[in-house]
């Protein structure tokens, strides 16, 4: 049964209080209250809330726990037996600092969702937006079925649907950026000269060498071990390669062309990884490197992509890239096929007898061209 009562709020304006008491068996079973400007808003959610908790089973739904998206966020990461990968942990992270971070689930609707998408454009490209919300339908697909919260998948649906429609949210476009021997002779300059200068830092001319010739996301290439090299048969195993709806466990051999193999014996064999050092900071000395010589819109992943159109273009098909690439679907590669140049672009490279030495090299020798260690392109 349900009232409305009218009061004097602080501010000296007038409130009017619909309050909602419901009895069963003379005992008080539940009990809200809303207050409105208006005394007909006040009525008219009266009978709409009547209506909603005479339905079978409302009450019931009341007692369920209700926690807020942040909430389920936390126990969404805390029991996932698979392991988040970092990109997923930072989103899901980010999102509980939004508005709706603090909504109870049962409160929670497309718009909040759509408005979240909102929020987001402002700072990131559509192709972001639209990682944030499959990463955050993720914690909607568990919540229901696990946890029994009342998120409602739906929504998270028809807003991923409106946002793409209005053009907020959007797959990520195929990047087609390759670096230029000019390019990469600065970059691997600028490295060789930190090494010379601090012999215990990264060495960062190898990994690029070997993100290019190995064509190995940065992620791989940090994880790999020398129990897991087959030197013998040129290969290597890489643990959770990344695949779209798996990872874990997913664990793939991967040719090695000989450039990327010599790379990898070069390296000294005091650690368990072949590239023992931490991903991160791999990253930001790369992009710093590019800033600092002022090379405009190259990224660590763009040497896989350029690793991959280079075995096209020595003449290797579809079938034999995707043996290094690790690539499940050969139809991700087909857009390598049109390539219309030939050749190695990598052929008789001044830095391949850096990048293959034990030794702590830091500069190629403009005429120097390595000999009797592989043939290009093996």
């Amino acid at each position: 049964m349900g009232t409305v009562v009218q009061r004097k709020r602080s501010d000296g304006s007038t409130g009017y209080q619909a309050q909602l008491l419901i009895k069963r068996a003379g005992k008080i079973v539940h009990r809200e209250n809303r207050t409105f400007d208006r005394r007909q808003a006040a009525s008219a959610w009266l009978e709409k809330r009547e209506k909603e908790l005479a339905k079978p089973g409302a009450l019931e739904r009341l007692e369920a726990p209700d926690p807020t998206l942040a909430g389920v966020i936390d126990r969404y990461t805390d029991e996932s037996i698979k392991k988040i990968g970092r990109t997923k942990a930072q989103v899901l992270r980010a999102i509980k600092n939004y508005d709706i971070g603090n909504k109870r689930c049962s409160e929670i609707t497309s718009t909040d969702v759509v408005a979240l998408a909102n929020e987001l454009i402002v700072n990131v490209a559509p192709s972001t937006v639209g990682n944030y919300l499959s990463h955050l339908g993720a914690v909607f697909a568990v919540a229901k079925p696990a946890w029994s919260y009342p998120l409602d998948q739906t929504a998270m649906k028809d807003a991923f649907v409106v946002a793409r429609r209005l053009g907020i949210a959007g797959k990520s476009r195929e990047r087609d950026r390759r670096p230029s021997l000019e390019e990469l002779d600065k970059i691997l300059e600028y490295f060789g000269e930190r090494l010379k200068r601090r012999p215990s830092s990264i060495p960062m001319q190898k990994i690029i060498g070997f993100a290019i010739f190995s064509t190995r996301r940065l992620e791989e290439i940090t994880r790999i071990s020398w129990k897991n090299l087959d030197a013998e048969g040129s290969r290597v195993l890489i643990r959770d390669m990344k695949n779209p709806g798996e990872k874990i466990g997913n664990d793939v051999w991967c040719d090695l062309p000989q450039e990327a193999l010599q790379i990898i014996l070069s390296m000294p064999k005091s650690r368990e990884e072949i590239f023992p050092y931490c991903g991160d900071t791999i990253g930001t000395n790369f992009t710093r490197a590019c800033q600092f010589l002022e090379i405009i819109d190259l990224h660590l992943h763009d040497l896989r992509h350029d690793g991959i159109s280079r075995l096209f273009e020595i003449g290797r098909n579809i079938p034999q890239v995707a043996a290094v690439s690790g690539h499940r679907s050969w139809s991700s590669l087909k857009r390598y096929t049109h390539l219309r140049q030939t050749g190695d672009k990598y052929a008789r490279w001044k830095w391949l007898s850096v990048l293959t030495s034990p030794s702590s090299s830091v500069r190629a020798s403009p005429k120097h061209v390595p000999t009797g260690i592989w043939r290009p392109g093996g």
